[in-house]
């Protein structure tokens, strides 16, 4: 991610505000931008969404406060892995979707950085949905998730399972275009042992586009 996107994201953060810091390579950028501008003496606080961000955030001077200190957040800048022209999201590729989603929905804004590759049609076009599952229930999950025709396999990274900041395991569901992401989203929320999904419906305030010629705002009607 360039530094005119990240550049981008400053200009809806506002001295005193609570910012939610999504994880991932974009959001990874933005962290770094925010830091430097709180070393030039920007008062902000950061709730990070995964453990790698809180370390990066701490890294870079950013205060840190847990999500049980807020109430609500001023707005959270995250990546996304897919985003339709709804602005509708997939996340997850980075096995921080639960704790993302739960942060984007304690917060009044979201805005999203994304690269131009990003952007679909229709979500499920990369063919992938995230599901964060209780390790108990992969089994049970893995065979409700071939029932409604979405096969999915347990990630691994260098041959392990992967463990998210939560203690669960994500499985991988292999999607076509998704018509209604909503229904989709809490028909898996109602399996027992789903956690969450990577479906982020009707939640972002505005994405920032980077390409070649820098970044431009698409926004949605939140």
């Amino acid at each position: 991610m360039k530094d005119s996107a990240a550049d981008l994201a400053l200009e809806f953060i506002e001295d005193g505000q609570i910012v939610g810091l999504g994880t991932g390579r974009a959001a990874s950028a933005f962290v770094r931008a925010l830091g430097a501008r709180v070393g030039a003496g920007l008062s902000v606080q950061g709730v990070p969404t995964s453990q790698a961000t809180a370390q990066l955030a701490g890294d870079c001077g950013i205060p840190l406060l847990a999500l049980d200190d807020v109430e609500r957040l001023d707005l959270t800048v995250d990546g996304a892995d897919e985003v339709d022209p709804g602005l509708n999201l997939i996340k997850g590729y980075g096995a921080a979707l639960v704790r993302e989603k739960i942060v984007a929905a304690a917060s009044d804004r979201l805005v999203i950085l994304v690269g131009r590759e990003k952007l679909v049609d229709c979500l499920g076009q990369r063919g992938r949905l995230p599901v964060e599952v209780v390790p108990f229930a992969v089994g049970t999950c893995g065979r409700r998730f071939a029932e409604m025709g979405i096969p999915g396999v347990v990630r691994e990274a260098d041959g392990e399972v992967v463990v998210t900041d939560n203690g669960n395991y994500v499985v991988d569901c292999r999607v076509e275009a998704i018509a209604d992401p909503v229904s989709l989203d809490r028909e898996l929320c109602c399996t027992p042992g789903v956690l969450g999904t990577g479906i982020f419906a009707e939640m972002a305030e505005a994405v920032i586009v980077e390409d070649d010629r820098g970044a431009r705002l698409m926004r949605g009607s939140r």
